[in-house]
């Protein structure tokens, strides 16, 4: 029978969900799934948009929710994308996920990439440039993710703040920030931005800190002025009565995902010290539930197969520029223990 699989290429969690999250599954009435979960006399979207507002300190108005945050993503382009103007540009990073040019194309948009360099151990988003391509292009679109996939770098609320100060209000701006709460406790800023600029989507999702991808629940929040994409993207009948139980467990128990963070930094500096030393190799900074690593192209076939032996699944990059980098999950301890003892051991040779 074949051995259980690691897979450290996806973004996932490896470690366990919460008390919190445990017992609100276990203790859920079942009799809650006789109702929609919209608050009719209230016009509130659900309780999870109303607690989302009461936690981020932001109307519930300008709460989104979606099946998951590529839900959120996928909506906004495809509205945006297919307006009377017939603007179809969308402007994305260079190294990023390869979904925003996907649903981008389900539309017949027309996305452009913006770069990103290499600055020491990170990267960095180039503003000048970007800037310069807003004014050259208009587009629709500027698609912003906050961490970064694969990259691991991302923007402070002031480099946010000035960036979106330059970008005219005919253009949305939509930040992925599904890697964000690995950053900061402090989500003041998002109240903040959405509501001094007009035409700002800021997406998150359950998914990566909170470590449900299962559970399919994303949350956002908008600027007021976007009143027409929050009718067009809000569910009449509500969400998932079960999931939203769930999704408000987990953002109870932010003390249990701060503990898995922060053994995940550990690991992260781990990585750096074993792997960052090692001759041809480098370890970017990360501020996500992942790290990216340069190594010896020559060593990939070793690197793959004995990856393979051990059952586990890193991400082999193959994108133009950054073909020569593996991107990993922050697993549990022993699994990233696994995996830098494997790639020490195949540098060795």
């Amino acid at each position: 029978m074949e051995k259980n699989l690691n897979f450290l290429d996806r973004n996932e969690f490896n470690y366990s969900p919460s008390k919190e999250v445990v017992e609100a599954l276990k203790n859920f009435d079942i009799n809650k799934l006789c109702f929609y979960t919209r608050i009719y006399d209230e016009g509130k979207k659900s309780i999870l948009s109303v607690f989302l507002s009461e936690l981020y300190d932001i109307d519930e108005t300008q709460v989104l929710l979606g099946y998951g945050g590529e839900d959120i993503l996928k909506q906004a382009v495809h509205y945006f994308l297919t307006q009377e103007d017939g603007n179809k540009t969308m402007l994305i990073p260079k190294f990023s996920w390869w979904y925003y040019k996907s649903i981008a194309d389900e539309v017949n948009g027309h996305t452009l990439q913006y770069p990103l360099y290499e600055d020491g151990n990170t990267f960095k988003y180039d503003f000048e440039t970007l800037k310069d391509m807003i004014q050259k292009e208009n587009p629709k679109i500027l698609l912003l993710a906050s961490p970064n996939n694969p990259t691991g770098n991302g923007l402070t609320p002031k480099e946010l703040d000035e960036l979106l100060a330059e970008v005219p209000s005919q253009t949305v701006v939509l930040i992925d920030e599904a890697y964000a709460s690995f950053v900061s406790t402090d989500t003041s800023y998002i109240k903040k931005l959405v509501n001094k600029y007009p035409n700002l989507i800021i997406s998150r999702t359950l998914s990566k800190f909170y470590g449900l991808p299962g559970l399919r629940m994303g949350f956002g929040f908008m600027s007021k002025e976007l009143e027409k994409f929050s009718r067009y993207s809000n569910k009449y009948l509500g969400y998932n009565r079960i999931s939203e139980d769930i999704a408000i467990a987990a953002l109870k128990s932010d003390a249990h995902y701060r503990n898995i963070a922060k053994l995940m930094n550990e690991d992260r500096e781990r990585y750096e010290k074993e792997i960052g030393v090692l001759p041809g190799f480098k370890v970017y900074e990360s501020v996500a539930n992942f790290i990216l690593i340069k190594y010896p192209i020559e060593l990939k076939e070793a690197l793959q197969k004995a990856f393979a032996e051990q059952s586990y699944k890193v991400k082999f990059m193959n994108e133009p520029d950054i073909n020569t980098h593996l991107r990993i999950t922050l697993g549990r301890p022993e699994q990233n223990r696994i995996v830098i003892d494997t790639i020490k051991e195949i540098a060795s040779k």
